[in-house]
């Protein structure tokens, strides 16, 4: 075993006496485990929000989305879209019309978003998770019926269940119009909600109705905003969207999930990494603490340190001695904090000790996600920062080290 190593494995674990040393580098190695601890937990609930998050958006992002990339519409009836809906690949093709239109609901008025959708739109088995009021359908009683946005429904107070007042939708029409009466300029419909969804504030200020009623409302009886294709499984979207970017050609886009909520995605990427970094703060802090008790046993292996050098030992071994200490320290915190913070995230999974209000989650527990690779980064970033903590420590053992020797 290398002479450093032992000395300070000597000096961490077999003390027969409980100094001051003892107290301030067990103080240390707390600090690193609540610290490492802390970052896999915290990590980890974010993985679960970061989760749930995206699956509730994934309800209404499809894994490809084709838009025109000029103009706000265009035409599926071609031959390459025809062929494109009956692909074996696909699990859905639903036609989008979408476009801002004002909704009116008793004598309150509302700026929104109406998206028609097709009749494959409701594939989607997991858009019940979104309804927190009234149920997704979009036909009630051989009538079309909308579901809409929390934010629709708290700007408009629009009951769910009341069907003695529709909503009324208005929409400028297409055409040029001669009439003395402004209302002549607006298409007008009526619809009434069958439910109340909540997905994410971009997607709460919309209405969702079948694509029929919306290319009454807006005179298009033909042309599209949108395709929105999901796939079956096993089938790679990547590989796809590269295809049908190619036919398409520089006319059309064809977005993936995360293209299409670029916003979304690079916002829980930030604030992951902002949070990581904090959290690594934390433990920056707690290895000043290493180096304050290095220090102290420094002053208090005097004697020790005289001794050795005598006996021929150099720079190099009394340096390795307190940094092998300090990594320890570091080491055995660091471990501990992961092997707790794993079987805390354990234990949430399982039973769901600390509960969360306002989310669809599973027993209304905080969402925990575990990631091997948090595990081995934060493993590494608090490694890092005992090193650097560590070794400079190890310098200042050495420095009056001629005047040890005197003492002696």
């Amino acid at each position: 075993m290398n002479t450093s190593i032992f000395i300070a494995r000597r000096y961490l674990l077999s003390s027969k006496k409980m100094h001051a040393v003892n107290i301030i580098s067990g103080i240390s190695m707390l600090g690193v485990l609540i610290g490492t601890a802390a970052m896999i937990i915290l990590l980890s609930v974010f993985n679960g929000l970061e989760k749930v998050i995206v699956s509730l958006n994934s309800n209404f992002s499809p894994d490809l989305k084709i838009e025109a990339r000029v103009g706000k519409t265009f035409d599926p009836r071609t031959t390459f879209f025809v062929n494109l809906h009956h692909d074996d690949r696909l699990f859905s093709y639903t036609e989008e019309l979408q476009d801002k239109v004002v909704i009116q609901y008793r004598d309150k008025t509302y700026i929104g978003r109406i998206k028609g959708v097709s009749d494959d739109f409701l594939k989607n088995k997991r858009l019940d998770s979104a309804i927190i009021e009234g149920q997704f359908t979009l036909h009630a009683n051989g009538e079309p019926a909308a579901v809409i946005g929390v934010i629709v429904h708290n700007n408009l107070m629009i009951n769910v269940g009341n069907t003695d007042f529709p909503m009324q939708v208005f929409s400028p029409r297409r055409g040029k119009v001669n009439s003395i009466n402004p209302g002549d300029e607006f298409i007008t419909k009526t619809i009434y909600p069958s439910g109340v969804f909540s997905i994410q504030q971009e997607d709460d200020d919309m209405m969702i109705v079948p694509i029929e009623f919306t290319r009454q409302l807006f005179e298009q009886p033909d042309e599209v905003s949108s395709i929105d294709i999901n796939l079956k499984k096993g089938v790679d979207v990547s590989a796809l969207q590269d295809e049908l970017q190619d036919k398409l050609g520089k006319n059309f886009t064809v977005k993936t999930r995360q293209q299409q909520n670029t916003a979304l995605y690079r916002t829980l990427s930030y604030e992951k990494w902002a949070m990581f970094m904090i959290l690594a703060f934390v433990v920056v802090i707690a290895a000043f603490n290493i180096i304050g008790s290095l220090t102290i046993l420094v002053i208090d292996k005097r004697k020790d340190i005289a001794i050795l050098t005598s006996l021929g030992a150099g720079k190099s071994l009394i340096q390795g001695i307190f940094f092998f200490e300090g990594l320890m320290i570091s080491v055995i915190g660091c471990l501990v904090g992961i092997v707790l913070g794993w079987v805390f995230c354990i234990l949430q999974q399982t039973y769901g000790m600390i509960p969360v209000q306002g989310m669809s989650v599973p027993n209304n527990a905080y969402p925990i996600a575990l990631k091997g690779s948090d595990f081995v980064m934060v493993f590494f970033t608090v490694m890092a920062i005992a090193v650097i903590a560590s070794a400079i420590s190890a310098r200042l053992s050495v420095k009056g080290l001629d005047d040890i020797k005197q003492d002696l």
